[in-house]
């Protein structure tokens, strides 16, 4: 019997093209919903750097091009957000907006996006200092 290819969960979410739909709609909701000013304001003012490296990082990160560490050697994504003091208030708002963008950038599977959400949810929580 011949072996199965396994299709990463980057494939199974809709390559690149879907993930940067994702963090576009992100980045336009932190951007323009009061409810995640403190997140907002840990931002640079222009977030077009921001929308690259965090499509780059989901991309490597769910099994897509591994650019982001290729450029990045030895980066780790907790330790570059240690320097931010990241409260929970601003992980609890990076979460809600991440679940919004989720929610609306449908990707055809609702436990696959159940478990994206979730997976980051619990990598946000981690980067908030106690």
């Amino acid at each position: 019997m011949a072996a199965q290819a396994q299709t990463s969960p980057f494939e199974m979410i809709g390559g690149a093209e879907k993930i940067r739909a994702i963090v576009d709609r992100f980045y336009d909701l932190m951007d323009s919903d009061p409810a995640f000013a403190e997140l907002r304001a840990m931002h640079a003012p222009d977030l077009a750097p921001m929308r690259t490296s965090l499509a780059g990082f989901l991309n490597a990160w769910s099994g897509g091009p591994r650019d982001w560490f290729e450029t990045r050697p030895g980066a780790c994504v907790m330790s570059l957000h240690g320097k931010l003091n990241v409260t929970k208030e601003a992980a609890d708002q990076w979460i809600s907006a991440m679940d919004r963008a989720i929610s609306d950038t449908p990707i055809g599977n609702d436990q696959l996006s159940a478990s994206l959400a979730d997976a980051l949810r619990r990598m946000a929580t981690g980067m908030a200092r106690n």
